[in-house]
């Protein structure tokens, strides 16, 4: 790390807020990447009989534990998990719910209220809110920051392209994108899910083709004026090609306004992901999803922590990425004294 990283990491230290939200963001990231060991409803591990087995992991029949049937053992069923501690023991995650598991055995009818079993309650299917806030959020991150990757490369590439060969290429690009940012998403994501079933990657692929013209501006007007910098002209002359003046020579200097933005466009594409599952244009029904948990708080007036949990969460993620971004852009910004 040179003396410039140095500073500027020294510069995103001092913002406190946005140095305790970073270190926040990735434990919140951790956290709901091990989603599987946290909620799920299958043990962690099971010793039976002498022998060690991992659910989590593997599916086992209930016949490996003295059951009756050759199907995948439902370890929430009360006669296996006698069968497991008349010879052995078996540990839970601390939420025993996966997102998809119905809890039969409510108080009420769902949505149930918090409990002792479901902390956070249940939907109007009954299942655990919890465990579908935390598989939704780990879908919300893992979307925004794999579009936020995919969008900064192709925008990035595109507006250096763009500043440093100028002329027609950059007229003519310029154009292109005035016409493709008039094109209403929306109304293309509904034509495409009435094609294609949403998913994922489908709902990656839409949200590509709109995103990566977020960064286009601000590397093109770096790249214009980099280029005519004495170090580039020398480069140049000296025959260095293009694409290496491009990435080693003017690309650095763009990628102090880039950096500033991209967790902006992750908060961004999380908002759009949430956007469409509230609007029933994203995820497939029955996967975890923020959206749908807005979605159900809006249907569900009468249980009011379905619309709290959303709103916390939603809330609380967006600020803290709002946190770091502010943090990343005082880094960077070379108006702040040192």
């Amino acid at each position: 790390m040179n003396e410039r990283s140095r500073e500027r990491w020294r510069k995103f230290k001092s913002n406190r807020r946005g140095f305790y939200a970073f270190i926040l963001f990735c434990v919140i990231l951790a956290f709901v990447s091990a989603a599987g060991f946290i909620a799920n409803d299958k043990p962690l591990v099971v010793r039976y009989d002498g022998g060690w087995y991992f659910p989590v992991f593997r599916e086992y029949p209930e016949t490996t534990f003295g059951g009756k049937f050759k199907t995948a053992a439902d370890y929430r069923d009360p006669y296996v998990q006698n069968c497991i501690n008349k010879k052995g023991f078996f540990i839970m995650p601390p939420v025993p719910f996966s997102y998809d598991t119905i809890n039969y055995n409510l108080p009420s009818p769902a949505p149930s209220a918090p409990g002792r079993e479901n902390r956070l309650g249940t939907d109007d299917l009954g299942r655990d809110v919890l465990a579908r806030l935390i598989y939704g959020t780990r879908s919300s991150l893992f979307f925004g920051l794999i579009l936020t990757a995919l969008s900064s490369a192709i925008g990035i590439f595109a507006g250096a392209v763009q500043g440093y060969f100028g002329g027609k290429i950059d007229l003519f690009a310029q154009r292109f994108l005035e016409i493709w940012g008039s094109l209403p998403q929306l109304f293309v994501l509904i034509i495409v899910s009435s094609i294609i079933a949403p998913g994922f990657w489908t709902l990656l692929f839409v949200l590509l083709l709109f995103s990566w013209t977020a960064l286009v501006p601000v590397v093109r007007a770096e790249f214009l004026r980099a280029r005519n910098f004495d170090y580039v002209k020398a480069a140049y002359a000296m025959g260095t090609p293009d694409f290496v003046i491009i990435f080693r020579h003017v690309f650095p200097n763009a990628m102090v306004a880039t950096l500033t933005y991209l967790p902006f466009i992750l908060s961004g594409a999380v908002v759009s992901l949430t956007a469409l599952d509230f609007l029933g244009f994203g995820m497939p029904a029955g996967a975890p999803s923020l959206g749908d948990l807005v979605r159900q708080g809006k249907e569900n007036l009468q249980a009011p922590w379905l619309a709290a949990s959303a709103f916390v969460s939603l809330a609380f993620l967006l600020t803290v990425l709002v946190f770091i971004g502010e943090a990343v852009r005082d880094a960077f910004d070379p108006r702040k004294n040192k």
